[in-house]
């Protein structure tokens, strides 16, 4: 499965406003962890913290980092922006979250005109309540502050992604990388959009990314998928196996090399072994059953087939490819048992 430029819309939101293109070591997340024990009410291990936080996706402890942070000191600009960023980058923000966040940038703007990331962080509001007006006014007015500033253009990017001009888009991620070569998220997102547009100079924003972060299963996935999806099956077959042994509950990489086994390949028996392995990591993988019933199916053993496609359907009542496959084996029986 690839996720869709949509998808990576949403996840470029959540990296926007986060402090630096890196991520964060384990070690450093750890000694974090036992820094903010030890001093519970010491002000910057709290905001060092709960950006750790952030970067990690961890919002239910970055909101209680942000929150303890704000009730020491509401009046510090760093714990402001913290608080800010918590409630405008959270997976569960509502228009209450976005509105408050809005109202903290602007809160750290009047005291502090020249603050950059408090101007992205309220064009971001401005671009999620719709309205890319005032969006583009305070990403132009950070960027009259300094032109150089990187999150500026990702956020110019991602707007123009979201109203559909691909063109400006791409303008936008490429000056981002400009300022920041290592930036390997912009470098995705360019891959995403010529890859939708079925341009294989994707693969080489993929090979870049792939390079910053060389042990990132995520990013590695993307250049393997390219890789599949313009026929260089053999490279995408030796990245899919890197993936595995970085990461072996990896089940997207499992269920590409069962599907190449299966539609490429045409050994059956290899993809079902890939298809169950995808299956023991990820028991709701509802088009891993779905299309080791194809196989079984194809080998006509139709029980197995017909029992995979009612798993497929206990996870997903809905899923019509199992729904079809199974109504064309067991056309004399009661269907409602598969659903």
């Amino acid at each position: 499965m690839k996720y869709s430029i949509f998808f990576a819309i949403t996840l470029l939101f959540n990296l926007i406003l986060s402090c630096g293109s890196g991520s964060a070591s384990k070690k450093s997340t750890q000694n974090l962890d036992s820094l903010v024990i030890m001093y519970p009410d010491s002000l910057p291990i709290l905001i060092a913290h709960g950006r750790k936080m952030i970067k990690e996706f961890d919002f239910s402890k970055a909101i209680e980092d942000g929150a303890k942070a704000f009730h020491i000191d509401s009046s510090s600009i760093e714990t402001r922006l913290l608080y800010a960023d918590i409630l405008n980058n959270r997976p569960t923000r509502n228009f209450s979250d976005v509105m408050e966040a809005q109202r903290h940038y602007q809160i750290i703007i009047r005291k502090d005109p020249k603050n950059l990331k408090a101007l992205v962080g309220v064009a971001t509001t401005f671009s999620q309540l719709h309205d890319n007006e005032k969006a583009f006014h305070f990403i132009n007015s950070a960027l009259k502050i300094n032109p150089r500033y990187r999150d500026a253009y990702v956020l110019k990017g991602t707007i123009y992604l979201q109203i559909g001009d691909k063109k400006l888009a791409k303008s936008s991620y490429e000056t981002a990388v400009q300022q920041d070569p290592k930036f390997y998220e912009a470098y995705l997102m360019l891959g995403t959009i010529y890859e939708s547009e079925k341009n294989p100079i994707c693969i080489e924003y993929y090979k870049t990314a792939a390079k910053i972060k060389s042990k990132s299963p995520d990013v590695l996935y993307s250049l393997a998928y390219a890789y599949q999806n313009f026929n260089k099956i053999e490279s995408a077959k030796k990245l899919y196996r890197k993936m595995i042994q970085i990461d072996t509950n990896y089940h997207e990489a499992l269920f590409q090399l069962g599907y190449i086994k299966q539609y490429n390949d045409h050994e059956l028996d290899s993809a079902i072994y890939y298809y169950k392995s995808a299956i023991e990591t990820n028991k709701k993988f509802v088009e891993a059953y779905h299309n080791l019933g194809l196989c079984y199916e194809e080998k006509g053993e139709l029980t197995q087939a017909l029992n995979c496609f009612a798993d497929a359907l206990h996870y997903n009542p809905n899923f019509e490819l199992s729904i079809k496959e199974a109504k064309n084996i067991q056309k004399d029986f009661d269907f409602e048992k598969f659903k």
